[in-house]
């Protein structure tokens, strides 16, 4: 049986504070949470000029992905260099990695790049949302499918 001290240093027994709306909306919806930690390594993994390129260019062929070879050729890398720059996207969390064969398909992992754009502008306007609609207008166009833009 524990002692109440050990209990106590490890939470068991103690009363329970109620949870602030911030500390509760981590709890509910993850998904729009994000710790420094992982910001930083995203950002730093994409702040390397061949590594930005790759990232670009795998997002280009979503939902298929790029085979590592492929992505080594069209940005002219050497393929053994490009693998360390496809790991260090991979392990920020931006890219995954799919193996078929002897061949890897990269992936973007655009989710996660969501994530990371939402925490970096999360409260852009501050309650006034004509600081935030340049930002949308800015991306909207590349994603709004062909059909609606005419």
């Amino acid at each position: 049986m524990r002692n109440s001290s050990s209990c106590r240093r490890q939470g068991i027994g103690r009363a329970v504070r109620p949870l602030t709306v911030l500390q509760l909306s981590q709890y509910i919806d993850k998904s729009r949470y994000m710790d420094d930690t992982a910001i930083i390594e995203a950002l730093a993994a994409l702040a390397q000029p061949t590594r930005l390129a790759a990232f670009r260019l795998v997002v280009e062929h979503e939902p298929d992905g790029l085979a590592a070879g492929e992505i080594a050729r069209r940005l002219d890398v050497p393929q053994n260099t490009m693998s360390t720059h496809l790991s260090q996207l991979a392990r920020a969390g931006l890219l995954v990695a799919d193996k078929h064969g002897r061949t890897i398909i990269y992936r973007a992992q655009i989710d996660h790049m969501r994530e990371v754009m939402g925490y970096l502008v999360n409260d852009c306007c501050g309650g006034r949302p004509e600081l935030c609609t340049p930002l949308i207008e800015d991306i909207t166009p590349c994603c709004v499918p062909e059909e609606v833009r005419q």
